[in-house]
């Protein structure tokens, strides 16, 4: 069985995992992460890190954040309860999709992941109540390479779903690209 299908999106190198769930009468099976057959998009790494979130309020942002060289990372992310719209920003400054923005719906429905490689900043606003999220990490946090962009920045014009209700404060301070950003 394949467990993936894996789909394009306008961003160079960012990609959608869509996990393909094996039903029965019980419920359904699926695989959250197989490096073999991922290798083909990317993940050349081992799995350094799985960490989730749970986010209890409908309408609050996360992010945009991202790991600064040599602990840029590749990270797979994926709503395993709830609904989130999930967004991934090319921050690479060669890129022929710099500064230009994805969002899609990932939800425990839709079984769908995004793979987000590196250089790019990660965030998202959820949808409903209560929703957890599973990231897989290919290299370690590092507190010294942990950096952001602010997800209001004008520059990207990230078009959130719904009505804002909640961020943090470290979120809502993180810097906008300015002519100092030197992408990553």
């Amino acid at each position: 069985m394949n467990y993936f299908t894996l789909s394009e999106t306008p961003l160079i190198d960012l990609k959608i995992i869509t996990r393909n769930q094996k039903k029965d009468n019980r419920g359904y099976f699926s695989r959250l992460f197989c490096p073999n057959e991922l290798k083909n998009i990317g993940w050349h790494d081992k799995v350094i890190q799985i960490n989730e979130s749970f986010t209890s309020r409908q309408g609050t942002i996360r992010g945009l954040h991202y790991q600064k060289q040599p602990w840029s990372e590749v990270k797979i992310v994926s709503c395993i309860k709830g609904r989130v719209f999930d967004v991934a920003v090319d921050l690479r400054r060669n890129s022929e999709t710099y500064l230009k923005w994805y969002g899609l719906e990932l939800s425990s429905d839709n079984a769908m992941a995004l793979f987000i490689p590196e250089g790019f900043a990660h965030g998202f606003q959820v949808l409903s109540d209560d929703a957890l999220m599973i990231y897989v990490h290919s290299k370690p946090y590092i507190s010294e390479a942990d950096a952001g962009v602010n997800p209001f920045d004008k520059k990207l014009a990230i078009q959130w779903p719904l009505t804002i209700s909640l961020v943090s404060d470290r979120d809502n301070t993180l810097p906008f690209i300015d002519l100092n950003f030197n992408g990553i």
